[in-house]
């Protein structure tokens, strides 16, 4: 992926191109068969996260995942008041758009010129689109 996409050059701010670091396992299995479980962690994170690849929840007590659209919108806004948003976004987010996910992408003017170099080298390169999810899954708060 990082290959294909070395077109991409001069990402709106604060976006950039990363370098993944991701560990391999050598085990082969069985062909059709995929692992009941995932593994995620990130640098800051206590502890490894193991999620049910059937659900997507924690395996230890089924509540959602850090990595779940919830989740990080709640980090997201949690960022937004820290920094503020202009910082992040150099315009103004209107009150009503910022309290919901799809709103808040919307309005992160950086973020849509960032998706769309990101949807623009992936078509160049044959690689087809970005896979979203229907709308009407990313019209939510962060209330549980």
């Amino acid at each position: 992926m990082t290959r294909r996409l070395a077109p991409v050059k001069h990402l709106p701010f604060p976006y950039r191109r990363q370098q993944l670091l991701l560990g391999c396992s050598r085990d082969v299995r069985p062909a059709g068969k995929t692992p009941n479980v995932s593994v995620n962690w990130s640098c800051g994170d206590e502890a490894l996260e193991e999620i049910s690849t059937s659900t997507g929840r924690k395996r230890d007590s089924g509540t959602p995942s850090r990595l779940c659209r919830r989740s990080m919108f709640t980090r997201w806004q949690r960022l937004q008041q820290q920094v503020g948003w202009r910082l992040l976004s150099r315009t103004p987010l209107p009150q009503a758009t910022s309290r919901t996910y799809s709103g808040s992408k919307m309005a992160a003017g950086q973020y849509q010129r960032a998706m769309q170099q990101f949807n623009s080298a992936l078509q160049s390169g044959g690689l087809g689109t970005w896979l979203r999810k229907p709308q009407e899954l990313c019209n939510f708060d962060n209330r549980a």
